[in-house]
């Protein structure tokens, strides 16, 4: 839920995933021509039966900003190396094991935070219970984090 109350909405990201997908079409059509070598696998998955399997199991182990689980109901993951510097968007399976493996991150004095996602500079995204998004300052999930979006409307991501 972002600061306004709202919920993530699903059609809403069904929509983004779609019209990120044909983005990522013309990105990739006159990637090797623009810079010379071919582009890497840049893709936006819709969730499968697999990974909602995934996110029950995330539920289950922690409790999850409903925004999370709405993203993880329609979105297997993301894979966008030749954004920028590169955003990632960890399958829910891959954020239970970590969260098992590593525990949560704690971001000012919100609830412990699930790390969801990375950059290509090794900087991790956590969303915490307000449904605010925090990247790491530093490559590592010990680190400070800071405010990278407090909503999808201003996300850090565009």
């Amino acid at each position: 839920m972002n600061e306004s109350g709202e919920r993530l909405d699903p059609q809403w990201l069904r929509r983004w995933c779609e019209q990120t997908s044909a983005e990522l079409g013309a990105l990739t059509s006159s990637f090797r021509t623009t810079h010379g070598f071919p582009p890497g696998d840049n893709a936006v998955v819709l969730a499968t039966d697999e990974s909602h399997r995934g996110t029950d199991a995330l539920v289950d182990l922690t409790p999850i900003p409903s925004d999370l689980t709405t993203l993880y109901w329609v979105v297997g993951d993301v894979s966008l190396p030749d954004v920028e510097h590169g955003y990632f968007v960890h399958r829910a399976s891959t954020v239970a094991e970590h969260s098992r493996e590593y525990g949560s991150v704690q971001v000012d004095d919100e609830p412990p935070a699930l790390v969801f996602a990375s950059d290509g500079g090794g900087h991790l995204f956590a969303v915490a219970g307000s449904g605010q998004v925090w990247r790491s300052t530093k490559a590592s999930r010990f680190g400070e984090f800071e405010v990278a979006a407090t909503s999808r409307t201003c996300s850090a991501v565009t």
